[in-house]
């Protein structure tokens, strides 16, 4: 484990955008809030993706998908006031609150991240 991914992290790897080579430096094994994971299933099927394509991709990521259990709703939800102006998801802050409680740097192409005042360690992909 050496990173927690944001959605749009996986995405550039599902779709080969910009960025995704710093994404597969992590993988496999960088962790994903399953809030996270629900999102891209449902962005690789608003691109027309089938489903089991969709998860098969996934799985061949090695992405070690963690429940989004009491604590990180906990604190997800905690992140809402000071994440409300830059328009964050849940699944946003679902990162946040797994790579805060890991210990381990957020991968995201969401440029906003690095203004919050938040102890992590928030990377961008490009």
């Amino acid at each position: 484990m050496v990173a927690v991914l944001d959605t749009s992290a996986v995405l550039a790897v599902y779709f080969d955008e910009p960025g995704a080579d710093q994404v597969r430096a992590v993988l496999p094994g960088a962790l994903l809030s399953s809030v996270n994971y629900t999102e891209v299933i449902g962005k690789a099927l608003d691109h027309g993706e089938a489903l089991n394509v969709a998860l098969r991709k996934l799985a061949a990521m090695g992405l070690a998908v963690v429940a989004h259990d009491v604590q990180l709703a906990r604190r997800a939800g905690a992140l809402r006031p000071l994440t409300k102006r830059l328009g964050m998801s849940l699944a946003d802050r679902s990162c946040l609150a797994l790579a805060e409680r890991e210990r381990l740097p957020a991968l995201t192409a969401d440029r906003s991240w690095k203004s919050l005042a938040l102890d992590i360690e928030v990377r961008l992909i490009r």
